[in-house]
């Protein structure tokens, strides 16, 4: 096995045959790689121990040194060069090595993950469990998908489940499952409005009379639904906004009226009756579930980990 003068010696290899100078300094070629996986000098700068302008700086002598541009500076974080991207191919490895060497005895670092509280709570916590009492470090946090993806960007999260596939190329998404909506009310008035209506304008009109439920004044899965499934322009206003689909499932079962939810949400109140489906389309919405990765997280092996079990899981969802 190396010890860290032998893998120092391969780092020094690999710069060389990138023709860096023979004297370039460790620490600069440590900061070039935290750039690269973060995507963010604001981002790599904690793991660093430096501060966002040390980083600046230490990248700039990096290129003033090689005479090339590694990164090309965007409005959210910085993209790498084809020349970066060599260089970092070059670099890992070896880096990796020596810090592994260096942090011999070290804990772990936790997962850091995001994605919206229902979905956390009902399938994705469930299906990391086993990783827990393996020993991997969880730090979970509930969210909207782009003040999230905001946060991956600046190096916060780790792991993201979007709702939607994010903008760019800086971030690396594939997607994870497909999310039914369906649309329901409590059994009470799922018996009102199933006798007055025997066809999907039949249905429309009869949940004119109905309290809608919804999380956001802006209906975005009822709008959805009314336009995919029955084709036409939801006209109606919610009687009751709560702060999240956790609240609307209450509600609704409750009895307070009808709304859109996922089905992963609210199967198990459907299937012991608690909750009656008030239409079955042969096309339902589908929502796709992205799982977004932050550049560089990858270098801690606990969060491929995370990512290998819930894409297995995802399968099932």
């Amino acid at each position: 096995m190396k010890n860290q003068t032998g893998v120092a010696r391969d780092v020094a290899v690999a710069a060389g045959s990138r023709q860096l100078p023979s004297h370039a300094d460790l620490n600069l070629l440590r900061t070039f790689l935290a750039v690269y996986r973060t995507g963010s000098f604001t981002a790599a700068a904690p793991g660093l121990g430096l501060s966002q302008p040390t980083v600046t700086a230490q990248i700039r002598t990096l290129e003033q040194q090689t005479g090339r541009d590694l990164f090309t500076r965007l409005p959210r974080g910085v993209e790498p060069t084809p020349y970066a991207h060599e260089l970092a191919g070059q670099l890992a490895g070896p880096l990796d090595a020596l810090a592994g060497l260096e942090g011999t005895g070290a804990v772990a670092a936790p997962v850091h993950l995001a994605g919206p509280s229902e979905l956390l709570c009902v399938r994705v916590l469930p299906a990391l469990v086993p990783l827990v009492t393996d020993g991997v470090q969880l730090r979970v946090t509930q969210g909207l998908p782009e003040p999230l993806l905001e946060e991956m960007r600046s190096g916060r999260h780790d792991l993201v489940i979007a709702t939607r596939r994010p903008r760019g190329r800086a971030l690396e998404s594939v997607p994870l499952a497909d999310e039914e909506y369906v649309l329901v009310a409590s059994p009470a008035w799922a018996e009102r409005v199933v006798a007055q209506s025997h066809t999907a304008d039949g249905l429309c009109t009869a949940l004119r009379e109905v309290p809608m439920v919804t999380y956001a004044e802006d209906l975005p899965i009822v709008r959805r639904y009314w336009r995919s499934v029955f084709g036409r322009q939801l006209t109606a206003r919610p009687a009751l906004t709560v702060p999240n689909l956790y609240a609307v499932l209450s509600a609704v079962n409750a009895g307070a009226g009808y709304s859109v939810l996922p089905r992963s949400l609210c199967q198990e109140y459907l299937d012991s009756g608690r909750l009656a489906l008030l239409h079955d389309p042969e096309e339902p919405p589908l929502n796709t579930l992205f799982l977004v990765q932050r550049p560089g997280a990858d270098a801690n092996p606990d969060v491929l980990r995370v990512g290998s079990l819930l894409r297995k899981a995802a399968r099932a969802w």
